[in-house]
Order: structure tokens, then C-alpha cells, then sequence
């Protein structure tokens, strides 16, 4: 809210410097930023009584931009890659998508690792378990079990995550 939008009775002014004003009516304060040439701007409206900036708007709403931006620039998004093994996987083919999913984890990425079960293969879950088991081991050094193997229907899924030094 800026300007005359501001329908409280009291605010809290702070000036373009940053010093404290203290509580004047909301006509007042009006009166305050006219004078300086600025807008009377409503920074936190939930404070009692709200409190109010003599400042620039435009500029205003620039600076938060700005920092929205740099904010969204720090954050960093954690992708899930997927792999998916079977209950019957040779010994090669299951440190290959080892590799694969050493490549994601250095990378930053969390792994789900997914085990599907097709037809008769639903009576030996547990050889699946240990399948998941000996992946989890494989990977041991770069990751750490963020989820556990659970069955889930026909599949069985776990989650690996990146080793936290």
C-alpha cells in the first residue's frame, strides 16, 4: 500500500534515512513524504500500529525485485533420477547403473532406484531386497539410504541421496 491507499489511523514512520520517526497520524506522515518529494510506502503492515517508509516507490519496488532475483539465483533444485533394475540383474549390468547413478549423485541429484517385479518374480521379494541391498552397497562410499526398499504394488523402490561430508 502506498500513498493514500494508507488508511490507518497511526503509523510508525521511518524516514528515507532510516531513522526513526516515531508514531504519527497516517495524514501526517502523507504531509512528511510530500514535502521530500517521495511516496509514503506500508513495509509491514501486520506490525501495531503498521509501519510506514518515506521513500522512492519505483526504487522500491526494484530493490525487492532485485533481491527476489539473487535469491532465486542462490537456491539450488534437487532433480530425482531414476533407475530401474530387475529382481534377475547380472552382476555387470547392476554396476552399470551403479555408474549411472553415481553420475547423478555427484552431480547433486537425489536417486530412486526402482526394482520392478513381473509375473511369478511377485513370490521372491526378498531376492529383490537384496538386489536393492547390494546396489545401496555399491553406492556405499557417495551415498547414503534416504528411504529404505519398500514394496509399493508390483515395484519396490528406495532412495539414495549424496553423502553429506
Amino acid at each position: 500500500m502506498i500513498n493514500e491507499q494508507i488508511r490507518d489511523r497511526e503509523v510508525r514512520l521511518v524516514g528515507p534515512d532510516g531513522a526513526q520517526l516515531g508514531i504519527v497520524s497516517a495524514s501526517e506522515a502523507l504531509q512528511r513524504a510530500q514535502e521530500a518529494g517521495l511516496d509514503l510506502v506500508k513495509i509491514a503492515p501486520q506490525a501495531k500500529p503498521p509501519v510506514c517508509k518515506i521513500v522512492d516507490y519505483g526504487k522500491y519496488r526494484y530493490e525487492l525485485a532485485r533481491k527476489e532475483k539473487e535469491a532465486k539465483k542462490k537456491q539450488k533444485t534437487i532433480d530425482i533420477k531414476e533407475v530401474r533394475l530387475s529382481p534377475n540383474i547380472d552382476t555387470n549390468d547392476l554396476n552399470t547403473k551403479a555408474t549411472a547413478a553415481r553420475k547423478f549423485l555427484t552431480k547433486g541429484d537425489r536417486v530412486k532406484v526402482t526394482l520392478r517385479f513381473r509375473g511369478r518374480e511377485m513370490t521372491h521379494t526378498a531376492g529383490g531386497r537384496k538386489v536393492l541391498e547390494d546396489f545401496a552397497a555399491l553406492l556405499a562410499d557417495v551415498s547414503v539410504i534416504e528411504k529404505a526398499p519398500k514394496l509399493e504394488g508390483r515395484s519396490m523402490t528406495m532412495f539414495l541421496a549424496e553423502k553429506r561430508n
